[in-house]
C-alpha cells in the first residue's frame, strides 16, 4: 500500500467504512457472556469449556495475524475486507443451527479467523491513508470495535427475552456483517490500491523491542478478553439477572467506547505516551479491586473504571507500536506481529479464569491475578521513551 493522502469527502466515507467494519469484530464474542447461563441450560458446558468460546477465537486471531498481511497484499484491501466480513457473517449466522458445544466453538473459531484478517490489515491501511491523523483514526477504529461489543452485550439478552432463543441472540449480529459488506462494496474506488512492491521485512522474532510491545499488548488485551467473557457470569452468580448483567457489560463497553475515542485524541498532543498508559493502568487496577472487595456496592463505578482503562489501553498499545516506525508497511508488519503474539497471550486468560472458577468456586482470584498483571505493565511503560524508538528498528 502506498501512502495515499485522501481528500476530505472520500476520506470521511472511507473512515465510515472502516468504523462499520470494526463494529463486526467483537459481537461474536461479546454476546456469549450475557447468554451463558441460557446456553449452559441447553448445552452441557463447564466454565472451563465455556471459556473456549472466547479463548479459541482470540487464539485463532493471533495465529492468523502472521499470514493476514500477506493475504491482504495478494487479494487487495477491498477483497480482503469483503472475504473477512463474509466469513464473520456466515460464522455468526450458523449459530442458528448449532446443537452442541463443538459446533458453537467451531463457529467462534471461524469468526476469529475473519476478524484476524481485518485486524492485520487495518493499522497499515489507516497509517497509509491517514498519515497525519493516525492517533485519531486509530481511536475511531478501536472505538467502533468496542461499540460493537457494547451493542452485542446490551441487546443479546433482549433478543433472548423477545424470542426465547439464545441462538437468535448470538446469530442476529450477522446483519451487521451484511451492512458492512454493502458499505465496503460501495467504497471500492477509495479502497482500490496500486500493487505495492514487497516491503522490507524486519526480523521481528529476534527483536527484543518487538517482543516487549507484543507482551504489553497481550497482557493488556488479556484483561479485556477476561472481562468480556466473565464479567456478566460473575454478576449472575452474585444474584443479578442475565439481562441486567448484560446491560452492565454493555455499560462497561460503552465506557470503553468513550475512552477509546477521547484518550487517543488527548495523547496525540505529545509523542510521549507513558503518562497516559500509567493513568489507564491505574484505572484498571482500581476497577478490579472494586470488583473483588465490593461488587454489589457502587456496582456501576467498577465497570466504569475498567471500561475507561481498558478502552483507552487497547488503542494506545497499538499507537505506541505504530510510533516506532514511520513507514506504513513496516509499521503494519510490526503491529501484525504485536497483535499475533499478543492475542495468543490474551487468549489464555479466559481459559485460566474459567479453570480458576471451576477449581475455587469464584472468579475473585482471577481478578486478583489480573490486578498483579496490571502492576507489572506499569513497570513496562517506563521503557516506552520515544527518544529511543529509532535505535530498536534500524
Amino acid at each position: 500500500m502506498e501512502t495515499v493522502r485522501t481528500t476530505a469527502r472520500p476520506a470521511v466515507w472511507l473512515m465510515l467504512a472502516i468504523m462499520l467494519v470494526a463494529l463486526n469484530l467483537r459481537p461474536s464474542m461479546a454476546a456469549v457472556g450475557p447468554l451463558l447461563s441460557a446456553i449452559r441450560g441447553d448445552i452441557a458446558l463447564s466454565f472451563g469449556v465455556a471459556s473456549l468460546l472466547t479463548m479459541l477465537p482470540v487464539m485463532a486471531m493471533g495465529l492468523a495475524m502472521f499470514v493476514g498481511l500477506g493475504i491482504a497484499r495478494r487479494l487487495g484491501e477491498q477483497r480482503t475486507l469483503l472475504l473477512s466480513l463474509l466469513i464473520i457473517g456466515l460464522a455468526t449466522l450458523s449459530r442458528l443451527l448449532v446443537d452442541s458445544a463443538a459446533e458453537l466453538i467451531a463457529s467462534a473459531v471461524l469468526a476469529g479467523l475473519g476478524i484476524a484478517l481485518i485486524q492485520a490489515l487495518m493499522p497499515a491501511l489507516i497509517k497509509s491513508r491517514f498519515p497525519n491523523s493516525v492517533a485519531l483514526c486509530m481511536g475511531l477504529y478501536v472505538t467502533s470495535i468496542m461499540g460493537g461489543a457494547a451493542i452485542a452485550a446490551s441487546f443479546a439478552p433482549l433478543v433472548l427475552a423477545h424470542t426465547g432463543q439464545w441462538r437468535s441472540g448470538l446469530a442476529i449480529w450477522a446483519a451487521l456483517a451484511l451492512l458492512a459488506l454493502l458499505f465496503v462494496w460501495s467504497q471500492r474506488h477509495n479502497l482500490a490500491s496500486p500493487t505495492a512492491k514487497a516491503p522490507r521485512q524486519d526480523a521481528l522474532f529476534s527483536n527484543a523491542r518487538a517482543w516487549l510491545l507484543a507482551i504489553f499488548f497481550g497482557l493488556g488485551t488479556a484483561s479485556y478478553t477476561c472481562v468480556l467473557a466473565w464479567l456478566a457470569p460473575y454478576y449472575v452468580e452474585n444474584g443479578w439477572s442475565e439481562q441486567n448483567a448484560g446491560l452492565l457489560l454493555g455499560f462497561l463497553t460503552a465506557m470503553e467506547v468513550i475512552s477509546g475515542l477521547v484518550v487517543p485524541a488527548i495523547a496525540n498532543r505529545s509523542r510521549d505516551r507513558r503518562w497516559v498508559l500509567a493513568a489507564l493502568l491505574g484505572l484498571i487496577i482500581g476497577g478490579f479491586c472494586g470488583l473483588i472487595l465490593s461488587p454489589q456496592s457502587l456496582s456501576l463505578l467498577w465497570p466504569c473504571l475498567l471500561g475507561l482503562g481498558i478502552g483507552g489501553l487497547f488503542p494506545m498499545s497499538l499507537i505506541v507500536s505504530l510510533d516506532h516506525l514511520d513507514d506504513p508497511q513496516r509499521a503494519g508488519g510490526l503491529t501484525a506481529f504485536v497483535q499475533g503474539i499478543g492475542y495468543l497471550i490474551a487468549g489464555l486468560s479466559p481459559l485460566l479464569a474459567g479453570l480458576i472458577r471451576d477449581r475455587l468456586g469464584s472468579f475473585e482470584w482471577a481478578w486478583w491475578s489480573l490486578t498483579l498483571v496490571m502492576v507489572v505493565m506499569l513497570l513496562m511503560t517506563l521503557r516506552f521513551d520515544p527518544r529511543y524508538y529509532r535505535r530498536h528498528f534500524r
